[in-house]
């Protein structure tokens, strides 16, 4: 069992580092994703500071499905272009929300989340997922956080088999 304590750290930087030693420790020893996608979204609920919610969505029938996730119950389907995370799928890019209250069209899973941070995880150039945070405060997203959620990521993109997600999402139609 990878044992996972929460450590003051003085900078972010170094919050991420931990965070992404402590990533790679509990992905590379399971072979099965969805496990692994439940581990990290366990895991960045527990070393990230100020958030109520983390988790993915992952693109089934050109729509956005809940995945594993750490946080109060959410929304199952989202719509590729409407809301925060549908504007990160429709362009490819990572979105930060400083105040979700101000932007047109969010989906409001939680009415507490104030502001939030969608990261696409991209494979062969096609959005295969996203990674979303919220947090009940408002401004909460920093540039490290933008920096070491994306190392989180390359590290997903990197070791999780997305060929068996693919096909695991394909089930059923």
């Amino acid at each position: 069992m990878n044992i996972i304590k929460v450590i003051p750290f003085e900078n972010e930087e170094d919050a991420y580092k931990y965070l992404n030693i402590k990533l790679l420790g509990l992905i590379t020893s399971e072979k099965d994703p969805f496990s692994n996608f439940c581990n990290v979204a366990a895991l960045l609920g527990l070393l990230m500071k100020d958030i109520n919610w983390v988790g993915f969505y992952f693109i089934k029938n050109n729509q956005l499905k809940l995945g594993p996730f750490s946080g109060k119950p959410a929304c199952t389907t989202l719509s590729i272009g409407r809301g925060v995370c549908g504007k990160a799928v429709k362009e490819k890019k990572m979105v930060i929300v400083n105040d979700v209250n101000i932007f047109e069209g969010h989906v409001a899973c939680d009415p507490e989340s104030k502001s939030e941070i969608v990261l696409p995880i991209t494979i062969n150039n096609k959005v295969v997922a996203v990674l979303d945070v919220d947090s009940p405060i408002l401004n909460r997203f920093t540039k490290e956080d933008e920096d070491g959620l994306e190392r989180v990521v390359e590290t997903l993109k990197k070791h999780v088999d997305w060929e068996f997600v693919e096909k695991a999402l394909s089930i059923g139609g």
